[in-house]
């Protein structure tokens, strides 16, 4: 892999993340694109690395409401904070289990699966098309939907499949108000891609695999610097925009994607 390819992989990585249209899907299709014949194991560490990288600049700008985590979660009181905390933590739950039992299955995955990407990026317009039709409400993340959210993030770990576009869509189907559902979809994430970089940084297996220290560090640079940028404004616009505009391009882009695999 070229500093130019990270570059770019990097840049996609920072706009996609923060839309519903899947950072990972659309990683594999420029890795793809570019003809990377990658290990999985390379090409699931620059995924995470990338992933890293914009829960890095997630974390930057959600930095206010990262401190009312913590504050709430170790004042061990049952206040809005607290509960908010632990409902952040329920959520990592399914999609931690899957990261921990299923790992070498996952990392499968990311290895070329074009054909899949295209499936799971129609899944993710369905997922966004049914959700555009939701009533509007002023409703707050619960418990129980916590759990649901948590278990949609789990399923979206599949490159193709939009986490934001699952937890968000997922959301505003069980009737949470969408600016809320944006910032709990947002915030749930950071703690995950932490851990999954900690373990993988822990494991005697761990390799670049032919990727050199410089080219990660490339697009590291690039989605953290794209990602800051970009999450300043394109959370707005997942909360003004109909989530149909979205669909729309991901079922071109998985139908897209399906024609040129198969052709």
């Amino acid at each position: 892999m070229s500093f130019l390819e990270a570059i770019i992989l990097g840049i996609i990585q920072g706009l996609t993340e923060f839309l519903p249209v899947s950072s990972s899907g659309h990683l594999e299709i420029v890795k793809a694109i570019q003809g990377q014949d990658m290990s999985e194991k390379a090409s699931m560490m620059m995924t995470v690395v990338l992933h890293f990288a914009t829960a890095l600049s997630t974390a930057v700008v959600f930095r206010k409401d990262l401190k009312e985590i913590f504050r709430g979660l170790f004042k061990f009181k049952n206040n809005e904070e607290f509960r908010f905390s632990f409902k952040i933590i329920i959520s990592m739950i399914p999609a931690a289990i899957v990261g921990v039992f299923f790992d070498d299955i996952i990392e499968n995955f990311f290895s070329g699966q074009i054909l899949l990407v295209g499936f799971m990026l129609l899944l993710t317009g369905l997922i966004l098309f049914v959700a555009d039709r939701a009533k509007k409400t002023e409703k707050k993340v619960s418990f129980g939907a916590a759990i649901i959210i948590g278990i949609s993030q789990a399923i979206a770990i599949l490159p193709g499949i939009s986490r934001s576009g699952a937890t968000i869509g997922t959301s505003v189907l069980l009737g949470v108000d969408r600016s809320r559902a944006a910032r709990f979809s947002f915030l749930m994430v950071i703690p995950l891609i932490f851990g999954k970089m900690a373990k993988d940084l822990m494991s005697p297996e761990f390799t670049t695999d032919g990727i050199s220290i410089g080219v990660i560090g490339v697009g590291f640079i690039a989605a953290f610097v794209v990602g800051i940028l970009a999450c300043t404004w394109m959370i707005a616009i997942v909360k003004r925009s109909k989530l149909s505009y979205f669909s729309y391009y991901c079922f071109a882009a998985g139908i897209g994607v399906i024609g040129w695999t198969i052709l």
